[in-house]
């Protein structure tokens, strides 16, 4: 026997299942404003290219390391190129990134010139970049964000300060430089000669490029030493190459240390391990760990919020004196 229903009746059950079906509805969100999968309180994670240099030294792997846990401890997903030392290979990088579209690109340029073209090309895609360890050199600087570095000008004067006082204004000096064109090897070169212009029996008798490599350093040292063996003093960029000094000095018979002064700039840990060992006498410390402060300037341009720029990343002097007890606190 099929029951029949009075229609108001019906009409009233209708009306109450719509009015339950409604509330329901205004329960759940719009599919439009849920979180994304892996997204937390809805905010989406940042995609950041990383356009490095290379891995010419035990610096350059620290600074790379720094900046890829710094991405892993803030939940961005990084894309990484090594260029191998070559700029043209940086550009394709930085070009990848922006056909890719990611949020921000972080860039420790080769030289310092022939920017200009792809960073406008980030730029009117309104992708900030953001450089480390390393300035450009562009008629439009805000075609980047901002620049996270040392004072290599000040580097070199403080290993040339060193040196004075070292040596009682008396040297006869081989530079081990860096990359040709890096800001570093650029700026360092001219804050050296600006620290012993006010002692004219300081001479840089001999100065060529090493290219910032332990390798390069032994090469050219063992070279110039057969051109000047008189050499007091040997000045390299960075510590790689002073350790490439140090081996050839010690096969051409000389006590690294002592017979020859090695100085350099970066602050490594091998670095302290050789003035130790007595046979580096002197480094300027130059931070790589700027993983940190990438990605606060990520998150700053990102936002709009204004910033320096450029910050400085404040650096020390270390000689065998104190390079006991610091050594413990080294971290690259």
């Amino acid at each position: 026997m099929k029951l029949t229903l009075p229609i108001s009746l019906r009409t009233f059950c209708l009306g109450t299942t719509l009015a339950l079906a409604a509330v329901l509805a205004g329960c759940k969100p719009p599919s439009g404003d849920a979180p994304a999968s892996g997204d937390k309180a809805g905010t989406k994670s940042l995609t950041v290219g990383f356009a490095q240099v290379g891995a010419e030294s035990s610096w350059r792997t620290a600074e790379t390391k720094s900046i890829q846990d710094e991405a892993e401890k803030r939940g961005v997903k990084l894309k990484f190129s090594d260029a191998q030392g070559k700029q043209e290979n940086q550009i394709k990088a930085v070009r990848g990134f922006i056909a890719q579209g990611v949020d921000a690109i972080i860039l420790a340029p080769v030289v310092e010139t022939g920017w200009e073209p792809v960073l406008r090309e980030a730029k009117q895609a309104k992708i900030p970049v953001v450089l480390v360890d390393r300035g450009v050199k562009v008629e439009d600087e805000s075609l980047f964000a901002t620049l996270i570095a040392s004072d290599f000008v000040a580097e070199g004067r403080m290993a040339a300060e060193w040196l004075v006082k070292k040596t009682e204004g008396k040297a006869q000096i081989i530079e081990l430089q860096g990359t040709p064109g890096a800001a570093p090897a650029n700026d360092r070169k001219r804050g050296f000669e600006e620290g012993i212009k006010a002692s004219p029996e300081m001479k840089i008798i001999a100065s060529q490029s090493g290219d910032f490599t332990r390798t390069g350093g032994k090469q050219v040292t063992e070279a110039l030493l057969k051109v000047h063996s008189g050499a007091t003093v040997i000045y390299a960029h960075n510590d790689d190459m002073a350790i490439g000094a140090i081996q050839a000095l010690e096969e051409a018979g000389k006590k690294p240390g002592s017979d020859v002064i090695v100085l350099s700039i970066d602050g490594v840990k091998g670095a302290f391990e050789a003035m130790v060992a007595g046979k580096l006498n002197c480094t300027v410390e130059c931070s790589p760990l700027l993983g940190g402060m990438a990605f606060d300037a990520v998150e700053k341009a990102k936002a709009g919020t204004a910033m320096e720029k450029k910050t400085v990343v404040p650096d020390r002097v270390f000689d065998q004196s104190t390079a006991k007890d610091e050594l413990p606190n080294r971290k690259y």
